[in-house]
């Protein structure tokens, strides 16, 4: 049987799982989750390898209507993705009952493009069946779809479905990465990203996404038992400081014990953060 590869860009609005759905197909953490909308700002790749295909998922910045020069360049981004790969998933939520305007406001792009899009309804553990149905049938009637696939991706649940329809539409081609790469984040990137993942989670509204991490050292010590990770957190306003360190700096320590467990699942290895 001929070998198959391709490139799939995930598309969805804001907070509709297409992280977890990432992490989910390639079963390793390789983008952050946060219930705050716009948490990816990076393109980011995941590589899932099997025996018959090679598939390479490229997940975008949630695409919503922008409302500054930041929401406009990732908007930018998701959009100029969409002619350069072989399908798109179009991942929303299976307990919106009818397209939203955030939703139609996608696929009003989506139809624009000549490329095979399937429809992700995701977050079915949260509805009934016979409420599925019509959701499939009011997504249906709104667009023609290569394919509507229901999961629940926080539960792993249909998620084996979109690679195996994936893997019908694709060219034949060579395995574009090695077997063992998931993703093209360096380790850097992605211990960034968890750090930023847990500040984003533990932290208040009153810091949104004027936040950002830099890794500044990243040192395996000689014995091999234990990693050394330096990283810088910097915020937009100094009053931000304070909510991020908190008192007597528990904040601070909160933040990185959540974040050094993910880091330590993440590179095999102990960790000194």
């Amino acid at each position: 049987m001929p070998f198959k590869s391709g490139f799939i860009t995930i598309v969805g609005r804001p907070n509709v799982g297409k992280s977890t759905l990432l992490n989910v197909l390639t079963g390793e953490k390789v983008a952050i989750i946060s219930d705050k909308p716009q948490t990816t700002r990076n393109t980011i790749m995941a590589v899932v390898t099997n025996e018959e295909c090679q598939i390479v998922f490229i997940d975008t910045p949630g695409i919503h209507k922008p409302k500054n020069k930041l929401g406009e360049f990732m908007v930018d981004v998701a959009k100029d993705a969409f002619n350069e790969v072989d399908a798109v998933l179009f991942l929303t939520e299976a307990t919106n009952s009818e397209p939203g305007t955030g939703d139609k406001y996608i696929m009003d792009e989506l139809r624009k493009i000549d490329t095979p899009v399937f429809l992700v309804l995701n977050k079915i553990d949260l509805i009934k069946k016979d409420q599925l149905l019509s959701v499939i049938s009011n997504y249906k009637d709104a667009m023609d779809f290569e394919g509507i696939i229901p999961v629940s991706a926080i539960n792993n649940d249909g998620v084996d479905i979109i690679v195996s329809q994936i893997k019908n539409i694709l060219p034949e081609g060579p395995k574009y990465f090695p077997d063992d790469m998931l993703t093209d984040q360096p380790e850097r990137t992605i211990v960034s990203e968890i750090i930023r993942e847990k500040i984003l989670h533990l932290v208040s509204d009153e810091i949104p996404h004027g936040v950002g991490v830099e890794v500044e050292s990243f040192k395996e010590r000689e014995t091999g038992t234990i990693i050394d990770i330096e990283a810088n957190i910097y915020c937009e306003k100094d009053s931000h400081k304070g909510i991020i360190i908190g008192k007597e700096g528990k904040m601070l320590k909160n933040i990185g014990t959540l974040a050094r467990g993910d880091i330590e699942k993440l590179l095999g290895n102990k960790v000194f953060l």
